[in-house]
């Protein structure tokens, strides 16, 4: 470890110079032909490194898979790094929020989530060739284009590789301002009710009105009813919408909801929940649309035994490492779902994520870089 870490600190300068390169390329969810540049960027940059597979995805940019050319000869299954190129930063954002290296910090659009992340583990690679270490496993990494806006795209693309891996690494940042990595995450979904009544003028024939929106008022103090915080259960009417105008008595009303769970159990119970639902008006009726999206990344014996692992490869440079639990998903949350022992937040140390104030610890760019390469290189060695 300290070789790996002596290596990330002398090349911390090239490290920072690649994460300006890829946050000064913005690349919005929504714009394919934006997220195609930064998949050419990497491609082109690291393409000596790795042999390079684009996959298309209709209405999307292109997913990258990198195979790496490491040292060593066996090669014992395969070892996969997860990333997404996209951000939820809209092309522009730079004029507003321009790259800066200021306060001990890099900061910029996507700089944290999780241009940086990405960074440590190309450059965690390249040391590993510098420093001829052999290494166990095939290495792949995939970074999609799709994680900020659930992964509708590239979903069977992760799946399909995590089931020919023994273990997945998650580039997404770390979890405060320690870094601590993530060992469970909340499943994550969503459902859409829709209230559909009858119109009617407010004022001259009142009575034969159905009120769409106080039948959907009704039914969303039932859905808040199905949270459950003992058993990390949260279902979170977040945005309504409805009617025309106030002298019109409404025909139509609808609220989306977030639902997150900590157990894959819980799915079930919560969606009979949603479907049972029922008119309280009887003139009324709903429509339910929805499900889970993300399953839970449930805390195994397995990844805890990854994460004693990680912690101890980081005492050798002097990190504390800690592991945390988080209500937010990733592209981890299908990898843990199919049993393949996933360790989450390995990328960048700092704060702000999806915030005008995101940014990374510049001093904490050379230990992540060395975690990575120790987990890689110690990829043959873990209990999964």
């Amino acid at each position: 470890m300290d070789s790996f870490l002596s290596w990330a600190r002398a090349n911390e300068r090239r490290i920072v110079a690649t994460i300006r390169e890829m946050v000064e390329c913005e690349s919005p969810s929504d714009n394919p032909a934006a997220i195609n540049r930064q998949v050419d960027q990497i491609a082109d940059r690291w393409g000596h490194l790795a042999k390079v597979t684009r996959k298309k995805a209709k209405g999307h940019g292109d997913h990258l898979l990198l195979e790496f050319a490491l040292p060593g000869k066996r090669r014992a299954g395969q070892l996969l790094a997860l990333g997404h190129t996209d951000t939820v930063w809209p092309l522009g954002t730079l004029r507003t929020m321009p790259w800066r290296e200021a306060e001990g910090r890099l900061w910029g659009p996507g700089v944290y989530d999780m241009k940086g992340g990405v960074a440590f583990f190309l450059h965690a690679m390249e040391g590993l060739r510098e420093l001829a270490v052999p290494v166990p496993s095939k290495v792949v990494l995939l970074l999609d284009s799709d994680e900020e806006i659930g992964s509708p795209s590239s979903r069977d693309l992760i799946e399909a590789q995590a089931r020919k891996s023994a273990g997945v690494l998650v580039l997404e940042p770390g979890t405060g301002p320690t870094g601590k990595l993530k060992t469970a995450r909340k499943g994550v979904g969503g459902y859409q009710v829709t209230a559909r009544g009858i119109a009617a003028h407010a004022g001259v024939d009142f009575s034969n009105g159905a009120n769409a929106i106080v039948e959907l008022a009704r039914q969303i103090d039932r859905i808040a009813g199905f949270t459950d915080l003992k058993i990390g259960l949260t279902v979170n009417p977040g945005v309504i919408g409805g009617g025309t105008r106030s002298n019109v008595v409404p025909a139509e009303a609808s609220v989306d909801v977030d639902i997150r769970i900590a157990r894959l159990k819980d799915a079930g119970p919560l969606e009979k929940k949603f479907r049972a639902l029922k008119p309280v008006d009887g003139r009324c009726t709903l429509t339910i649309t929805g499900s889970l999206n993300r399953p839970p990344m449930e805390r195994t014996k397995a990844i805890a035994a990854w994460f004693a692992q990680a912690r101890q490869l980081a005492a050798q440079i002097g990190i504390a490492l800690e592991e945390s639990s988080t209500g937010g998903g990733s592209d981890g949350n299908f990898t843990a779902a199919l049993g393949v022992p996933t360790l989450d937040g390995l990328g960048a140390v700092g704060e702000g994520a999806h915030a005008v104030n995101e940014s990374l610890f510049i001093d904490r760019i050379a230990d992540r870089t060395a975690l990575l390469a120790g987990l890689v290189a110690g990829a043959g060695t873990r209990e999964v």
